[in-house]
């Protein structure tokens, strides 16, 4: 398949180089885009030096367009660039078209079948938190989920990883620590504030949660509740969940559910100190489930721990998962 990646020099853009690498993806060709300021400079691919060029305002000659470049870029040239090419989406310009498919390929394939050339990549914490939950709704039927997060600074790009090393030196150092890119330092600090408030006093990356898991699984009826937190981790986004389930649940049960859900690895042996952590989860494709114990608030409910990296299943992984679901049919 011819490719293009727009955004190759951003966070996201540079981890879907390495997971085409990593998946043997089957590139036939390979352009790369970005700004005017990052144009010029060249990323390796297979051992090969690809030059980045200057985003045009045509077409793109690829047959699969994997954008990373932010919801504006992709409001004002997605269209376009869907008349040649199938566009998958990481941002969030289109995650709540009601024409657009919202994947998840281990959770909803078959909206696949629905696209017109574009379809979008859900929210990292969103995209996490669904390995875990849908192969227990699956077989338990979830009603109500609660969820708090632990959102890494990469969720901010690399710019948002660059501010939490450059704060931390200089907080180590005895100087005052600047910030631009989150509310607040966010070396040794915790900020429960990701996108903006909105009216009924969540912020827009809560609300996220609740629209793209609804979406995704397919049931508008499951209730979900975020508490959105940034911490000082530069990869991977981790989080407590509490569910409540129609049917009888136990622990037992649900370890046997997600020990064979595909994408998900079950680390759960407390006693030995082995449960989901960023340290253990960066780099992998898979999700980290843990933690696993019942609910002392619902009878039928459970509580455990999530932790997945937030550039490559949050991002990365699950659009080149996409293309690859799209490779897999006959043209």
């Amino acid at each position: 398949m011819r490719v293009a990646v727009v955004g190759a020099t951003g966070a996201v853009g540079r981890e879907i180089l390495r997971v085409l690498e990593r998946r043997e993806f089957p590139v036939g060709e390979l352009k790369l885009y970005a700004s005017a300021r990052s144009a010029g400079r060249s990323l390796n691919f297979r051992g090969e030096e690809v030059v980045v060029e200057v985003l045009p305002e045509t077409p793109l000659p690829a047959d699969v367009v994997l954008a990373s470049a932010g919801a504006s870029i992709s409001k004002q040239y997605a269209s376009l660039w869907a008349r040649e090419s199938v566009v998958i989406d990481n941002s969030s310009a289109f995650r709540y078209d009601p024409e657009v498919p919202l994947v998840v390929p281990e959770v909803n394939p078959e909206a696949l079948r629905k696209h017109k050339n574009i379809i979008a990549n859900p929210n990292c914490t969103t995209a996490i938190l669904v390995m875990a939950l849908f192969p227990l709704h699956r077989a338990f039927r979830a009603r109500r989920v609660i969820v708090s997060t632990y959102q890494s600074a990469s969720g901010a790009g690399a710019s948002g990883m660059e501010e939490l090393l450059e704060g931390t030196r200089r907080f180590l150092e005895g100087h005052p620590v600047e910030h631009k890119v989150f509310a607040h330092p966010l070396p040794f600090n915790v900020i429960p504030h990701i996108d903006a408030f909105q009216e009924n006093g969540y912020t827009r990356e809560e609300m996220k949660v609740l629209w793209e898991t609804q979406k995704i699984i397919g049931d508008p009826t499951l209730r979900v509740s975020c508490t959105a937190v940034r911490v000082p981790t530069l990869r991977v986004h981790a989080e407590a969940v509490t569910v409540e389930f129609e049917r009888p649940v136990s622990p037992e049960a649900a370890r046997e559910v997600l020990r064979q859900a595909p994408g998900v690895d079950l680390v759960d042996d407390p006693a030995q100190k082995r449960y989901p952590l960023p340290i253990t989860a960066t780099g992998k494709f898979n999700v980290e489930v843990g933690r696993i114990r019942k609910s002392l608030v619902f009878d039928n409910g459970l509580d455990f721990f999530v932790a997945g990296d937030q550039l490559l299943k949050g991002a990365a992984l699950n659009a080149v998962q996409i293309a690859e679901l799209l490779a897999s049919v006959p043209r």
